[in-house]
């Protein structure tokens, strides 16, 4: 097992920290959509678990790419300009992928609420309630949430134009087990 990047593919923890993120992306967009038909106590806190954890994946990602820089892009008929445009989605995604929690923790902590850490303890808010603050930044929360979502999608198209329409390994090398 490949630990670390090389120049023809991801290693394993980039990989995990990736699919990991996805995961937990879909998760808290899911609860999130549904948060209102589940038990109150058990819906919210998922979803703030949910986006917790995308948080601290991001960081842990964003610290990893500093000690194991990613493949070069592959190469294609567009040239530099692909590539380009494929480093400004990934800024749109990391971007997205913190606001979004960031955001998320602003709209807990103006409706006064504690942020529940996991079920380990809690965060405080720091200031009181403010019903129309909280409901103006779940609005912001809710269109940064679906913007992600959307970049993310346009992310996963893109991987597989790479594979099927430009025939490279863009997407190959992300996949776990496909070494060759």
């Amino acid at each position: 097992m490949q630990i670390f990047n090389n120049p023809q593919r991801y290693g394993a923890v980039a990989q995990c920290l990736h699919w990991s993120t996805a995961v937990f992306v879909v998760l808290a967009w899911m609860l999130g959509q549904t948060v209102d038909d589940l038990p109150k106590a058990f819906g919210l806190f998922s979803h703030i678990s949910a986006g917790l954890a995308v948080l601290a994946i991001v960081v842990v990602r964003l610290m990893w790419r500093l000690v194991d820089a990613p493949p070069k892009a592959e190469v294609t008929p567009f040239g530099i300009w692909l590539d380009r445009a494929g480093r400004a989605a990934h800024v749109l995604l990391y971007a997205l992928l913190i606001a979004v929690p960031i955001v998320g923790i602003v709209t807990q902590f103006g409706r006064g609420n504690a942020l529940p850490l996991f079920g380990l303890g809690e965060i405080a808010s720091p200031w009181p309630a403010d019903r129309a603050f909280a409901r103006s930044v779940k609005e912001v929360h809710e269109t940064l949430a679906n913007a992600l979502l959307i970049v993310a999608g346009l992310h996963a198209a893109a991987a597989l134009g790479h594979h099927w329409l430009l025939r490279d390994r863009t997407l190959v090398r992300m996949l776990p087990g496909s070494a060759r």
